[in-house]
């Protein structure tokens, strides 16, 4: 039995916080940490303007998020097939895609996300331990 390749949606980060780019850079330190994630995506009301990583926030002097915050993000729609996002990804060393869903942000795939999800699909494709033994 085949098993089936994973979808975006079953391997990202689902309903990610956000921030607006006026707010401070302790506000984006406080919200990374109290969740403990390393990405955060910066929203001026619904639409995704950019991503700040918790690496550009303790790199930075400056006060804003709109000033450290990572300007045009690898941005997909939830339906884009997760080969192409990891093709994307991997071509152009981007470490983390905000996804949409109909326009509105609905999660974010990182690395970490990808390495999870592709642990997750090696393990489902090993055999149980002990069947390739010949009884």
């Amino acid at each position: 039995m085949k098993t089936p390749l994973p979808r975006l949606a079953a391997v990202m980060t689902p309903f990610p916080y956000s921030i607006s780019p006026a707010a401070t850079r302790a506000d984006a330190e406080r919200m990374i940490a109290e969740h403990e994630f390393h990405h955060l995506p910066v929203t001026d009301g619904e639409r995704v303007v950019g991503i700040v990583h918790s690496e550009d926030l303790a790199n930075s002097s400056a006060a804003s998020v709109g000033d450290i915050a990572r300007q045009a993000p690898y941005i997909v729609d939830m339906e884009t097939p997760l080969a192409e996002v990891l093709n994307h990804m991997a071509r152009h060393h981007v470490d983390a895609t905000v996804v949409l869903r109909h326009g509105k942000l609905a999660g974010v795939f990182t690395t970490t996300d990808a390495c999870k999800g592709f642990a997750d699909l090696l393990e489902a494709l090993s055999p149980t331990p002990g069947d390739d033994l010949v009884a």
